[in-house]
């Protein structure tokens, strides 16, 4: 295997969480299990074979590698991928990889689709993707990965299989959809992207920012700027329900040990340790 770029891997149930994010650096994540990416800041060689991406915005960080990932698809003859962006994003990037193709005298064939908060997107009978806004300096969104199962409904659960089944012929709607949010992922945001999706806290495994750490660092700067400092994680820290709560994306101002610093200060437990830092 060709390594061009750090992946970290973490397991939780039966869902592996992979990649690597820095602020201004790159941000890139993958869930092999949903078949499924978040952003395109850089791209390992080993995520090429992931043929569908949700980009949170599109500060290069989280897109510079579009066109790459795009090429080396191509070139090894894989079907086009599907990416799924902001709305107002896809003309701008159109012409970007229409610039690449003269450039470089290679296609790049794939699938840019507009989301919008609200949207869902179907990835599978047992998985959809519910987008939701998020506050950044440019246009940015949420995901949020559900798993979907029919269950039979309260007012059937003491009939047996024959009534059931008759019932079912006679055109009765004997079961309903039922969901469960397995993995949420926030992007660049302020507090108001977590704040505005409430599935975010409830998810079993979380992904989210969190540039800022220092006490000396003004929330109300962060904040204009779409950023979590870590006091918003300590303000919240009764809301997460998560079981995983991974924490990445850290400024470039700060080195590891720092980092392990200023957040064991604010949570020594590690909100029950259950919050991993991605470093």
């Amino acid at each position: 295997m060709i390594h061009n770029a750090p992946v970290k891997t973490i397991t939780h149930r039966d869902l592996t969480i992979e990649g690597y994010s820095r602020a201004a650096v790159q941000t890139y994540w993958r869930i092999p299990e949903f078949k499924i990416g978040f952003d395109l800041g850089a791209q390992p060689w080993s995520f090429m074979g992931t043929g569908t991406w949700f980009v949170s915005h599109t500060h290069l960080d989280h897109i510079a590698a579009l066109p790459v990932y795009v090429a080396r698809r191509r070139m090894m003859k894989m079907e086009p991928p599907t990416i799924y962006l902001p709305e107002e994003t896809i003309e701008p990037l159109e012409r970007i990889l229409r610039l690449f193709t003269r450039l470089d005298r290679g296609r790049l064939p794939c699938r840019l689709l507009p989301i919008h908060p609200g949207d869902e997107i179907e990835l599978s009978r047992e998985h959809v993707v519910t987008i939701s806004e998020t506050k950044h300096r440019v246009p940015s969104l949420g995901f949020v990965v559900w798993e979907r199962r029919r269950k039979l409904k309260p007012q059937y659960q003491d009939l047996s299989g024959d009534q059931i089944r008759d019932l079912r012929l006679g055109g009765t709607e004997v079961t309903e959809e039922r969901r469960m949010p397995r993995l949420a992922y926030l992007g660049d945001s302020a507090p108001e992207g977590l704040d505005n999706c409430p599935a975010m806290f409830e998810a079993q495994v979380l992904i989210t920012e969190l540039t800022f750490v220092a006490p000396r660092h003004r929330k109300d700067k962060i904040h204009k700027f779409g950023h979590l400092h870590l006091d918003d994680l300590v303000a919240r820290r009764e809301r997460f329900k998560n079981e995983l709560v991974v924490a990445a994306h850290f400024s470039t101002r700060y080195h590891a040990q720092q980092i392990r610093h200023f957040v064991s200060a604010a949570l020594p437990d590690m909100m029950e340790g259950r919050l991993h830092l991605w470093l």
